[in-house]
C-alpha cells in the first residue's frame, strides 16, 4: 500500500475516533476513506470494524481511567445489544446501498431530539453507587423491562452498519435512562465495544476483512479514542452536545446526498 494511503487511513481514523468518542457518525469517515482506497462496500464494512473494536477498547479504558463509567448499567444492557448485534451482522450484506443510505440518514435525524432534552429528563436517580477512587458519585438507574428490547434493537442495528449507531446509543441514554452525556459516552463505548466484539468475527469467516488497512485505520482511531475522552469529561456535557448535533446534520447531509447535489449546483 503507498505511503499516501497509510497516512490517508491514520488521520481518518484519528478523526473517527475522536468524534465516535464524543459523539457518534466517525465511520461516515472511515468507511469513504477504505471505499476510495479500492475496498468492496461489503469487505469496509468488515474492515471498518477492526478500527471500531481498537477504539472503543481505548475509550472504554479512558473514561474507566477518570471514574465516569457507569459499570452497572453496562453490565445490564451488554447481553441484548450483544444478541442483537450478532443477527444483525447476519444480514449485514442483504440489504440494497440506496436504501441503507435513506433509512441511517432519517435515523441519525430522529435521534438528534432526544440527546437535546434536558438532562435527566423525568427519571429520579437513585443513590449513587461507588465509583473508582476520587471519581464522582454515578446514579443507579432501575430498567423496565422494554428497555432490554431497545438495547436488543439497537444493537441489532450496529451489527448491521455501525455507521451512527453512537447516535442511536445516545438518543436512548439520555432521555430514558436520565444520564448526562459524559456518563452517557463512557456507556455508549462501552456498548460498541461489546457488540462490535460479536460482529467482527462474522466478517471475518465471510473473508470480507482487510487487516492490514483495518490495523492502521486502529492506531488513528485509538490516540483519536483517547483524547475524545479527554475532551468529553473536561468539555462536559454542553459541548458534547454542540459536536453531537453537528456530526449528525453533516452526516444524514452526507447520506442524503446533499453535498454532492450542492456541488453540481454550484457549478450548473
Amino acid at each position: 500500500m503507498p505511503s499516501e494511503a497509510q497516512v490517508l487511513l491514520v488521520l481518518a481514523g484519528f478523526a473517527a475516533g475522536f468524534i465516535n468518542t464524543l459523539a457518534g457518525g466517525g465511520s461516515l469517515i472511515t468507511l469513504p476513506a477504505l471505499i476510495f482506497l479500492g475496498l468492496d462496500a461489503n469487505v469496509a464494512n468488515g474492515t471498518n470494524r477492526i478500527a471500531v473494536l481498537i477504539q472503543n477498547g481505548t475509550a472504554v479504558a479512558g473514561f474507566a481511567y477518570q471514574g465516569r463509567m457507569p459499570g452497572r448499567l453496562a453490565l445490564a444492557l451488554l447481553p441484548p445489544a450483544v444478541l442483537g448485534a450478532f443477527a444483525g451482522a447476519r444480514l449485514a450484506v442483504e440489504v440494497s446501498e440506496p436504501l441503507l443510505r435513506a433509512f441511517l440518514a432519517g435515523v441519525l435525524l430522529l435521534a438528534l431530539p432526544a440527546v437535546f432534552l434536558p438532562e435527566g429528563g423525568t427519571h429520579r436517580s437513585r443513590p449513587a453507587e461507588s465509583g473508582s477512587p476520587g471519581s464522582s458519585a454515578q446514579p443507579r438507574v432501575r430498567l423496565a423491562p422494554w428497555m432490554y428490547g431497545v438495547f436488543l434493537a439497537i444493537g441489532f442495528y450496529g451489527g448491521f452498519i455501525q455507521a451512527g449507531v453512537g447516535f442511536l446509543i445516545l438518543g436512548a441514554l439520555v432521555p430514558l435512562l436520565g444520564l448526562d452525556l459524559v456518563r452517557a459516552n463512557a456507556l455508549k463505548v462501552a456498548i460498541v465495544l461489546a457488540h462490535t466484539a460479536i460482529a467482527l468475527p462474522v466478517f471475518v469467516a465471510r473473508g470480507q476483512v482487510d487487516w492490514s488497512s483495518g490495523l492502521l485505520l486502529a492506531a488513528g482511531t485509538m490516540a483519536g479514542a483517547w483524547i475524545g475522552t479527554r475532551f468529553a469529561v473536561l468539555g462536559g456535557a454542553r459541548f458534547v452536545r454542540w459536536v453531537l448535533a453537528i456530526a449528525v446534520l453533516v452526516s444524514a447531509a452526507q447520506l442524503l446526498g446533499l453535498g454532492e447535489w450542492l456541488s453540481e449546483w454550484i457549478h450548473d
